[in-house]
């Protein structure tokens, strides 16, 4: 059985590897089919593309686009997209300079909290594409003390409610399916467990997605419980979408699971690359 995994991070976004550190460090895992999915930016696909060549790894052109709906940050994957597309390449251009406005916001935010040099110490930990999320003011202070790992960061500063936490408008649904359908991708809705909706809200976000083109939704990622992969499944199933899996690593010591040690999809599901000729 192949070992899929069509979710994962580099230094192009929030990564701890580059991006021929990544697929080497997937080869070790045993992947045979990999997608790097950057948040925002496909800066990366060039070098993890000839990387996984030499690794005769199957490699899938990959984004991770962040998308506003209903007030809510919700994060589309786009899966065999065309990086020389304009409309998908300019979009996402304009959503890397509002990460950068909002980097600023989240600074001044900490630094009512006495919470000082955070945009610095954030930037500290870019990666040579320069997009700055979420991720690196969690890094930052992780390492200054303020919580004891990045993942607590998160809970402790950086969500609604907590100090740095800083309200963005990204890009509208439509204009990230669009895009991803225009240059021949599918589009998948990634780690939907992690937004909380209820099932009403839930099924409109997914009537929605799936009338715009979206195809998918991911089943199978490092935040859902098993319990939940199997409602996921069962949501799959009832809407008529595919199924899609991924690790969403980031990095060793940062990520739930490593690249390519997922759990299979559940029975039932249609695979997301089912009908990927390359995929054999």
């Amino acid at each position: 059985m192949l070992n899929i995994d069509l979710h994962c991070h580099s230094t192009v976004s929030d990564g701890l590897l580059t991006p021929t550190q990544l697929v080497e460090h997937a080869a070790t895992r045993g992947v045979s089919v990999l997608a790097l999915t950057d948040h925002d930016d496909m800066g990366g696909l060039g070098e993890a593309r000839r990387a996984a060549t030499e690794k005769n790894i199957t490699f899938i052109n990959g984004v991770e686009i962040s998308v506003s709906w209903r007030n809510k940050t919700l994060h589309i994957v786009g899966l065999d997209v065309n990086p020389e597309y304009s409309p998908l390449a300019q979009g996402l251009e304009a959503i890397r300079s509002g990460r950068t406005l909002r980097a600023r916001k989240i600074a001044a935010q900490l630094d009512k909290f006495s919470i000082h040099d955070s945009l610095e110490g954030a930037y500290s930990y870019v990666g040579k594409g320069g997009l700055i999320g979420l991720t690196h003011f969690a890094r930052f202070l992780a390492e200054r003390g303020y919580a004891k790992d990045v993942r607590s960061v998160f809970k402790k500063y950086l969500v609604k409610g907590k100090p740095g936490y800083v309200s963005h408008q990204w890009a509208p649904l439509s204009d990230a399916v669009a895009w991803i359908c225009g240059s021949g991708g599918r589009a998948v809705i990634a780690h939907p467990a992690r937004y909380k909706l209820g099932k009403d809200v839930l099924d409109e976000l997914l009537f929605e997605f799936r009338a715009l083109g979206g195809a998918a939704i991911e089943v199978i990622t490092s935040s859902h419980t098993p319990e939940q992969s199997l409602l996921f499944a069962h949501h799959a199933q009832r809407m008529g979408l595919l199924a899609s899996r991924g690790s969403d690593f980031h990095g060793p010591g940062e990520s739930y699971f490593d690249l390519g040690q997922i759990p299979e999809l559940p029975l039932g599901c249609t695979p997301v690359w089912h009908d990927w000729n390359r995929i054999t």
